[in-house]
C-alpha cells in the first residue's frame, strides 16, 4: 500500500485579501504549494456558513457554502463589482486574524451590490433546479433576516411551524431576498468546483469535514423537525455534548439538537444518505466528526447549564452506514474516533472499515492510562490517519511547552529511541509520524511553521476567540515547501513521482 501525506488548513486561514481566506489566487497558490511539497491531500474544515460563535460546526445549513469564501476578485472579473467597491468595503482586519464582525457587517452589503448587477443565466437556473435544498435554505435565510436574526424557534408561529399558506406568502413577499441567497450559493458552488477541479488535476484530494450534528438554528432542523428530539413547540428536549472527564470537569454542552433515530430508521436513513451524497459532491474524502456518537451519544437535558446530568443513549450503529452504502455506494471516509473508546465504539470503527485517527499529542498524556499507547507511532496500524494534532488541539510548540516535565521527558526519550536525527521540534515529531505504518499522515500547517498557541484554531468549550487564525503570505514559501517535500519523500509518502 502506498502511503501518503497531507496538510490541514482551513480555507479561512489562507492569506487572501479582504480579511479572510477565500477561493481566490491564494487558494490556487496553496494548491501549487501542496503539490510541489509532495502532498496528496488538503484537509479543510466545514465549508458551511458560520453561525453561533463563528464556528464552522454551528452552521445555518449542512448543504450551503459560506459566502465569506466567495472571491471578490472573481466577481470583479465578471463585472459585478468594481475595484472601488471592494477597496471601500474595509474588510481587512489586522492581517493576522479574521475579523468576523467586519465580514458580517461589510461583506454581505457588498455581495448584495454584486447581486443587483447580476442577470441570471442558464447555469444559475440549472443550479437552482438541480439542488432542491436551495429553495428551503434561501427562504430560511430570508426569514431569518426578516425576523431580526433570531433563532427560528422564536419566529412568528406560522413561519416557525411551516404552515403551507404562510410559506407561499413569505416566498412571494421575499422573492428578491431569496434570490440573493440563491445567488450566493451559486457563486460559492461555481468557485469551489473550479478550485477543487484544479486541486484534483494537481494530484491533490480534498478531505472535507462533516459534523455529526447540525445546529438548532439551521434550515436542516426547521425543514425536518420530526427527525430531531424536539417538543411540541419545536424546542429541543435534549441536546448534545460529552460527559465530564479529566480534561473538562463539567463536561461539554454543545447545544445541538439530538436525532430521533427511530424516525431515521423508519425512512431507511435517507436524510443521512442525501447529506453524505452531497458532501461527496464537494469533497473526495469525508471525515465524520464525533464518530463515536453513532454508537452511543451523550444526551443532556435542554435547560441544564452543564453536561454533568447527561446520560448515554444508544445510537444507530453500523445499521446507518450499511443503509447509506446501499443508497450511495462505497465512499472514502475517515472516522474521528478520538476520546474515550469503549469496546463497542472500537467494534463500530472496525465494522465500518473506515480508518480511524491517531493524534501524536495524546501519546504522552499521563491522564489517559487506557489509550495513550495506541497513539504512539510504532503502534499504528495501516488503516488509520495519523495527526500531530487537530484543529481542536494545541499547536505542537505550545503543547510541548505546557505538558508536565515527566510527559516532556517521555516524549524526548521516545523520539531519541526512535532513531530520529536531531532537528527542530516540529520536524522531529513529524518524522516519528511519517515513519509509522499509517496510510495517511496529516500535519496542521501551524505545526509545519512551528507556531505557538496564538495560532491555535479552536479551544473546545470556549467562545469568542476561535476560528480566527490566518497564515501570512510569507509563510507559504519555497524553503518550507522543500523542507516538507524532503521529509515526505524520505519516508515514502509522495504518491506522484512528478508533482
Amino acid at each position: 500500500m502506498k502511503r501518503s501525506a497531507g496538510i490541514l488548513m482551513s480555507v479561512s486561514s489562507l492569506p487572501s485579501e479582504n480579511g479572510i481566506g477565500c477561493f481566490d489566487i491564494a487558494a490556487y497558490d496553496f494548491v501549487d504549494f501542496l503539490s510541489k511539497a509532495g502532498q496528496s491531500y488538503w484537509q479543510i474544515l466545514p465549508l458551511g456558513p458560520t453561525g453561533y460563535g463563528d464556528s464552522p460546526y454551528q452552521s445555518f445549513s449542512s448543504y450551503a457554502g459560506n459566502p465569506y469564501y466567495i472571491s471578490l476578485d472573481d466577481l470583479k472579473k465578471k463585472g459585478l463589482l468594481s475595484e472601488a467597491d471592494i477597496a471601500n468595503c474595509q474588510l481587512e482586519g489586522d492581517g493576522t486574524a479574521v475579523d468576523y464582525k467586519k465580514q458580517y457587517e461589510n461583506r454581505l452589503p457588498l455581495l448584495k451590490k454584486a447581486y443587483s448587477n447580476y442577470a441570471p443565466d442558464e447555469d444559475f437556473i440549472s443550479f437552482c433546479r438541480e439542488n432542491p435544498w436551495l429553495r428551503d435554505y434561501s427562504l430560511f435565510m430570508a426569514l431569518k433576516d426578516k425576523f431580526g436574526g433570531v433563532v427560528w424557534t422564536n419566529w412568528e408561529n406560522d413561519a416557525k411551524m411551516r404552515l403551507p399558506h404562510a410559506l407561499q406568502k413569505y416566498e412571494k413577499e421575499l422573492e428578491k431576498e431569496t434570490g440573493f441567497y440563491k445567488f450566493l450559493q451559486f457563486c460559492f458552488w461555481e468557485q469551489w468546483n473550479a478550485l477543487k477541479k484544479y486541486a484534483n488535476e494537481k494530484g491533490i484530494k480534498i478531505i472535507g469535514d462533516v459534523p455529526i450534528y447540525v445546529a438548532l438554528d439551521s434550515s436542516d432542523v426547521w425543514i425536518s423537525p420530526e427527525l430531531f428530539q424536539l417538543d411540541e413547540n419545536k424546542k429541543p428536549a435534549n441536546v448534545a455534548g460529552c460527559p465530564p472527564d479529566s480534561f473538562s470537569p463539567e463536561g461539554q454542552k454543545w447545544g445541538n439538537p439530538l436525532y430521533d433515530w427511530k424516525k431515521h430508521r423508519e425512512t431507511d436513513f435517507r436524510w443521512w444518505a442525501q447529506r453524505l451524497a452531497y458532501a461527496f459532491s464537494l469533497y473526495d474524502v469525508v471525515r465524520i466528526d464525533h464518530f463515536r456518537g453513532f454508537d452511543e451519544y451523550y444526551s443532556i437535558p435542554y435547560g441544564d447549564e452543564t453536561a454533568e446530568n447527561g446520560k448515554w443513549e444508544k445510537g444507530p450503529g453500523i445499521e446507518l452506514f450499511k443503509a447509506v452504502e446501499k443508497h450511495i455506494g462505497k465512499r472514502e471516509y475517515i472516522a474521528e474516533d478520538l476520546g474515550f473508546l469503549t469496546d463497542s465504539v472500537k467494534m463500530l470503527v472496525y465494522g465500518s472499515g473506515f480508518p480511524g485517527m491517531k493524534v501524536l499529542e495524546f501519546a504522552f498524556d499521563s491522564r489517559d492510562e487506557n489509550n495513550h499507547n495506541d497513539y504512539l507511532p510504532h503502534n499504528y496500524t495501516e488503516n488509520c490517519v495519523a495527526y500531530t494534532g487537530t484543529h481542536d488541539n494545541q499547536t505542537l510548540f505550545s503543547w510541548f511547552d505546557t505538558i508536565t516535565n515527566d510527559e516532556r521527558q517521555a516524549a524526548i526519550d521516545y523520539l531519541d529511541s526512535y532513531g530520529i536525527e536531531p532537528g527542530g521540534l516540529s520536524q522531529r515529531f513529524v518524522s516519528a509520524l511519517m515513519q509509522s505504518k499509517a496510510k495517511l499522515c496529516i500535519v496542521p500547517f501551524q505545526d509545519w511553521l512551528g507556531l505557538d498557541d496564538r495560532s491555535r484554531m479552536n479551544t473546545p468549550s470556549t467562545l469568542g476567540e476561535n476560528w480566527k487564525w490566518r497564515a501570512c503570505k510569507d509563510d507559504i514559501n519555497e524553503e518550507l515547501c522543500m523542507q516538507i517535500r524532503k521529509l515526505t519523500e524520505k519516508y515514502g509518502r509522495v504518491d506522484i513521482i512528478d508533482k
